[in-house]
């Protein structure tokens, strides 16, 4: 599975510490930045992780800024973007059980390193439900 990651300088720490755990698990990760801690703006890399995944250069995405918000309004612009923000992993195996989520948003102000692998861990081995909530997805407008 190849993933895409990126983060402001905000999540710059655990996007770094996170490729690492990715890569250690076997996974191909590709890096959209921000790789200094300095000051940026977070639609930067945003925009090309949600046009790597609307175009299937990679299979989802991991995204990570101050509250996450940023991030995740973003993404969810890119046509076939689904970014969910979890700061739990009941709502990260939520945004992927429900709303079949392609990209996972984390605020890393607000939770623990341990935190974001338990929240990544549980979004990549959640599967999506189908039936109902495929309804619902259908009404979103790509």
């Amino acid at each position: 599975m190849k993933i895409g990651i990126c983060s402001d300088h905000a999540g710059l720490e655990y996007k770094t510490r996170l490729i690492s755990y990715l890569l250690g698990k076997g996974y191909e990760v590709v890096n959209f930045g921000t790789d200094s801690p300095e000051s940026c703006d977070y639609p930067d890399f945003a925009h090309p992780l949600g046009s790597a995944v609307e175009n299937g250069e990679v299979d989802c995405g991991i995204a990570l800024c101050g509250t996450g918000n940023g991030m995740a309004i973003t993404l969810n612009h890119h046509k076939g973007v689904r970014a969910g923000l979890a700061w739990g992993t009941s709502i990260a195996a939520l945004v992927k059980e429900h709303n079949n989520a392609n990209v996972l948003v984390l605020p890393a102000r607000f939770i623990s390193y341990r935190m974001a692998v338990s929240c990544v861990r549980t979004w990549l081995t959640t599967s999506f439900a189908g039936g109902r909530h495929q309804r619902r997805i259908d009404k979103i407008p790509c």
